[in-house]
């Protein structure tokens, strides 16, 4: 009778183990083991700057996305695949008149879930700040120049 409740207890936690591994080979993203595709978009929303560009200029510590020169409503767009043995951060530097501004575009811990279910990370920059949305419907300010 023991070894009959021993062998069902074995089995038990196999199936377990077995279900386990299941769940994490078909949702890799949940621990993002073989990555996640982020899009990451930085927008000139400033009203009136036809004569004077938006300057910006984005990096990570494994790629130099170089820099661009936005107009009114142009913007700059990258895609990040989140890696466990990459650093999964993208730092920009915004130029524009005699301001100047660096932030992280994209950050792992802070912008995995906050990007939403569609892993759209957007900014739009104006003349009093930064602000993020993850749908380009509902913005949120984070920071001032």
């Amino acid at each position: 009778m023991k070894k009959k409740k021993l062998l069902s207890t074995i089995l038990f936690l196999f199936l377990l183990s077995a279900f386990s591994f299941f769940m994490f080979i078909i949702q890799p993203d949940k621990l993002y083991l073989h990555g996640v595709v982020f899009e990451v978009r930085v927008i000139n929303g400033f009203k009136n700057n036809s004569s004077l560009p938006l300057v910006i200029w984005c990096s990570s510590k494994e790629s130099d996305l170089g820099g661009r020169a936005l107009q009114e409503h142009d913007d700059f767009s990258w895609k990040v695949t989140t890696k466990l043995w990459k650093s999964n951060q993208f730092s920009c530097t915004m130029k524009w008149d005699a301001k100047r501004r660096s932030f992280d575009a994209f950050k792992v811990p802070r912008d995995f879930y906050r990007c939403g279910n569609f892993k759209k990370c957007f900014w739009l920059v104006t003349e009093d700040g930064f602000y993020f949305s993850p749908d380009e419907v509902n913005w949120k300010k984070d920071f001032q120049w």
